[in-house]
């Protein structure tokens, strides 16, 4: 109460106070592989509805994975798609029992690599996350086969590709070095012009992610794994 002057006498009067508004705690933006938590939720809740088979095949990996019309390019087999666009190889390695090896699976064909390039992340590192899942499949599902498909070289990585190349050794190394239950496939090869250039027709206008061309190459060149391990 404050006091007011009315004639000689002195009259309280009160005093309006203005509540604060307690300050809203900015959002916590999750970054480690726990961001993926509502893709991994959809593919359990195809499961839910509709579980695969065991002893199939899966396709696991980042947006070169997601982008991949499985159907269209092996209409006769019965692939497994677990492709999360934007993930990089920590994440793969994270979610391998919830995608991976809960299929019991005969074959894995897994993609990572362009998007830890894009972070800075070293070949080692990369190769240390490709060991975490490839530890964990063979553990979980030791008869199973893995076909690696190598970081392909691509117009918006140009300026990373020795990096790529030294990361692709390492997982061409750890396949050389498995007893034969993993496969490297080097996509360089298919990926580059006589010039040693990134060819434009296998790229769509991001430099990055392939068109229906370059799919076409990779799916001729993984089809006799899938093929040849399904007749064994």
């Amino acid at each position: 109460m404050q006091p007011t002057t009315k004639g000689d006498a002195k009259v309280a009067t009160p005093t309006t106070r203005v509540a604060k508004t307690p300050a809203t705690a900015p959002a916590t933006k999750v970054t480690g592989p726990e961001r993926w938590e509502k893709d991994i939720a959809k593919f359990e809740g195809a499961d839910a509805a509709n579980m695969p088979e065991k002893n199939g095949i899966v396709f696991v990996g980042s947006s070169t994975i997601r982008m991949w019309d499985v159907k269209k390019s092996f209409p006769d087999l019965a692939i497994i798609h677990r492709g999360f666009g934007g993930s990089q190889t920590v994440d793969m390695a994270y979610y391998t029992r919830r995608i991976v090896t809960k299929y019991q699976p005969r074959l894995v064909v897994a993609y990572e690599g362009d998007n830890d390039i894009a972070e800075n992340k070293t070949p080692e590192q990369i190769a240390a996350d490709y060991r975490r899942f490839v530890d964990t499949l063979h553990a979980d599902v030791p008869a199973a086969k893995l076909v690696i498909l190598g970081i392909k070289p691509s117009i918006k990585r140009a300026a990373k590709i020795e990096t790529i190349r030294a990361t692709n050794k390492l997982l061409r190394d750890m396949a050389e070095q498995s007893g034969g239950w993993i496969t490297y496939i080097d996509t360089e090869p298919m990926m580059l012009d006589e010039n040693g250039q990134p060819r434009k027709e296998l790229f769509q206008a991001d430099g990055l992610h392939m068109t229906g061309e370059g799919y076409k190459l990779w799916s001729d060149k993984v089809r006799p794994l899938l093929t040849a391990d399904a007749a064994k």
